[in-house]
């Protein structure tokens, strides 16, 4: 478990990552940046209350539509390994 924490990712593996941000972004009409920010903002206010591992943290915003529905609203999904919890 703690070798893939420690490896780095591969040209390839920063590559792919890079396109599926880009072509996410482009769906939904957000910025590559905007989408980077936004991953930022939510591992900084989760790192307050678990250890997480941002490296392999992964954000999506999809177009989904509600029931009865023909507008389709954008929906924000986040997969963040859990390391460990903080005891306070």
């Amino acid at each position: 478990m703690f070798k893939n924490i420690l490896k780095r990712k591969s040209s390839r593996e920063i590559a792919k990552d890079r396109l599926k941000i880009l072509l996410i972004s482009d769906r939904v009409n957000c910025s590559p940046e905007m989408m980077e920010m936004i991953k930022n903002d939510i591992a900084q206010v989760i790192s307050k209350y678990m250890k997480i591992d941002t490296k392999s943290m992964e954000i999506q915003i999809t177009k989904t539509g509600l029931k009865g529905r023909s507008l389709k609203n954008p929906t924000l999904y986040a997969n963040i390994p859990i390391l460990d919890l903080k005891n306070e």
